[in-house]
């Protein structure tokens, strides 16, 4: 899941009863497994088992272990991740598409620095490459290389910050008259996308570009970013409001700044697998990033959501749908959404039309769980029946769950935007539990869900077995009971216009236009 520092929405509690034992595994509590009585959602959630799904991630931690320590999109990891699930799913009889297409690769290289040179000798504290902890200021992704020291020039900067955001600085050409080439453009946060203003002062001459956070309570700490992807020579940087204040004043201080990146095209793909048997214009779709980030080999991040997913799609292989089913496992998610923008985008719209929905599963087995389901009251006509299906099996387990807002972050949103209802579940990134939370699910208040979000040490012990068995439950149930409806969710609205290939979601990486 791409890094903006969102916090769980966790306001409505929909079952509050006590948990299953510990010894849970995928067999449904107190339910005989493998009933051939019961209804076809009870019998997939019955037949998908804990063992097979781990065996899916320890088999994404060794390809991980042999490639660099990571499975990001563009990398060897990534290519032999693809291979082993399109293998499984060949192997159960799916038809499995390899979509191939190439992407803005970024990557930083070394830690970057920054360092007041005058009028007072200051070293600012950076954010290491994939780091979650942040420093005082953050490579923007897609940010430029350099080593630069300038004279820091303030453009169109509003100190004190206004009581709301609303920064104009650095959106028009016209913020760069007067502008000395040569020197560090130092920019505000705030109204148009960070890719305008920094593109606004690389035009202008400026040898580094550094944004610094708008001054509102919630808006103060430095923040990670994108650039929305290449076309950037020089450094681009994200600061905090203190950071930005104090190079505002005096004017002509000088700073030595320095990024180290690399950022290219590559090629990395998405495996599709559908089912042959199923009504074609009626499809069942479910989805999940099969990517890591670059620093580490992502377990739970996505490797939980695609190995539950895996399991599903060859435990339903053995049953013939009434309805197509469609599984897809999708590449460069951690860029910006990219492999499912382009899968969208690339989709005849008759074709879109015949998606009944699209559930998401991202990050499903987080340590610090909380079992939150997507609210699809925030999405098209449909979302709410994918909810209320999915916390129907919550219900039947007698399993507290909380909601959490559908804000374009993951893989659904690209489906979002053409109007097919969406939904999933997540179990929760960086943001922290609270004690609320804490009393619902066990785990510590106050603490991140996932402590080892975007990080090196997101391994196979990285993760929640209750959750991961419980959640694969849930993604079964939802998937059967709509492969055999006879009215799955549909549109009830002319779908819109497909989202421009490689595009980005508004939230993603704290938001492109804030």
């Amino acid at each position: 899941m791409p890094h903006i520092f969102r916090r769980a929405k966790a306001c409505r509690v929909v079952a509050t009863a006590a948990a299953l034992p510990l010894a849970l595994s995928l067999t449904l509590a107190g339910i005989s497994h493998a009933d051939p009585g019961a209804p076809p959602e009870r019998q997939l959630a019955e037949s998908v088992q804990a063992p097979n799904i781990k065996r899916h991630l320890q088999e994404f931690q060794k390809i991980a272990d042999a490639n660099g320590g990571t499975r990001a999109s563009g990398t060897p990891g990534f290519d032999k991740s693809s291979d082993y699930v399109a293998g499984k799913l060949r192997g159960a009889g799916y038809q499995v598409t390899v979509q191939k297409f190439d992407f803005p690769f970024f990557r930083e290289k070394s830690t970057a620095a920054m360092s007041q040179v005058s009028p007072d000798a200051k070293v600012y504290k950076p954010t290491a490459p994939g780091s979650s902890e942040l420093g005082d200021f953050v490579t923007l992704t897609y940010s430029g290389s350099g080593n630069v020291q300038g004279t820091v020039q303030a453009v169109d900067l509003t100190l004190p910050p206004a009581p709301a955001p609303s920064s104009t600085s650095g959106c028009e050409a016209e913020d760069f008259a007067g502008f000395t080439a040569g020197n560090i453009a130092l920019i505000q946060r705030g109204t148009c996308p960070f890719a305008d203003k920094a593109r606004n002062a690389q035009t202008a001459g400026a040898s580094a570009v550094i944004i610094f956070n708008e001054g509102q309570p919630g808006r103060t700490d430095a923040f990670a970013g994108t650039l929305g992807g290449p076309g950037f020579t020089v450094p681009v940087v994200g600061a905090s409001f203190a950071v930005g204040e104090d190079l505002a004043s005096p004017a002509n201080t000088v700073v030595k700044l320095k990024t180290d990146t690399e950022s290219t095209t590559r090629s990395t793909s998405n495996i599709v697998a559908e089912t042959k048997r199923g009504n074609a214009d009626k499809v069942v779709m479910a989805g999940a990033h099969l990517d890591s980030v670059l620093a580490g080999p992502g377990i739970n991040d996505n490797g939980s959501g695609s190995a539950g997913l895996l399991e599903v799609a060859l435990q339903l292989a053995k049953v013939p749908p009434k309805n197509k089913v469609r599984f897809a496992w999708w590449g460069a998610e951690e860029l910006g959404l990219l492999g499912s923008e382009h899968y969208v985008a690339n989709l005849p719209e008759a074709e879109r039309n015949k998606i009944a929905l699209y559930a998401n599963y991202d990050m499903i087995a987080s340590p610090n769980y909380a079992y939150m389901i997507y609210d699809g009251s925030g999405g098209p006509a449909g979302s709410a029946e994918i909810e209320k299906n999915l916390a129907k099996y919550f219900d039947f387990l007698r399993l507290p769950h909380v909601p959490t807002a559908l804000d374009g972050r993951s893989d659904y949103g690209p489906f979002m935007t053409v109007g097919i209802p969406v939904g999933g579940l997540f179990t929760g990134a960086e943001g922290i539990k609270t004690p609320e939370q804490q009393k619902m699910f066990g785990g510590e208040a106050g603490k991140p869900y996932d402590a080892c979000y975007h990080s090196a040490c997101d391994t196979t012990k990285n993760i929640n077995e209750k959750a991961l068995a419980v959640n694969t439950g849930a993604i079964a149930y939802s998937v059967a009971t709509f492969a055999f409806s006879d009215n799955p969710p549909a549109r009830t609205v002319a779908a819109k216009s497909a989202p421009a290939q490689h595009g980005k979601t508004q939230t993603y990486h704290g938001g492109l236009a804030m």
